[in-house]
């Protein structure tokens, strides 16, 4: 089971640092990945790790702002966000797939998932 925490509500600018904790299994097998979906649109890749953490990747939109980072010794997958702006509101989810590389996030190749948290930034 994966979970999600870190959600809140915060002004533009601020900063916020989500967690993705798995219980039951180790993700260090595991490409994890952060995604969002905001309301009336469809779930987005946001960043991605691969399994030793070597590779990272990054949508366009959060490039330079956010950070994806893991502890597999705390079975755990970061995701530090900064400069947030009104556009980074949604419910943000993450994911693990056993075959991820990393390189790339789409929704489609995530088997697993954890519920969400909810992140509000106001102008």
């Amino acid at each position: 089971q994966l979970q999600a925490s870190g959600g809140g509500l915060v002004q533009a600018g601020g900063s916020l640092r989500l967690s993705c904790a798995a219980s039951g299994f180790t993700l260090d097998y595991y490409a994890i990945g952060w995604f969002r979906q905001a309301p009336g649109k469809e779930r987005e890749g946001v960043s991605c790790i691969s399994s030793s953490g070597g590779s990272t990747y990054y949508g366009d939109s959060v490039k330079g702002r956010f950070t994806i980072s893991r502890d597999n010794a705390k079975n755990t997958v970061y995701l530090q966000m900064n400069s947030l702006k009104p556009e980074d509101t949604a419910v943000y989810y993450c994911a693990a797939d056993p075959f991820g590389s990393g390189y790339d996030c789409y929704v489609d190749e995530y088997d697993y998932w954890g519920q969400g948290t909810l992140v509000t930034v106001s102008s």
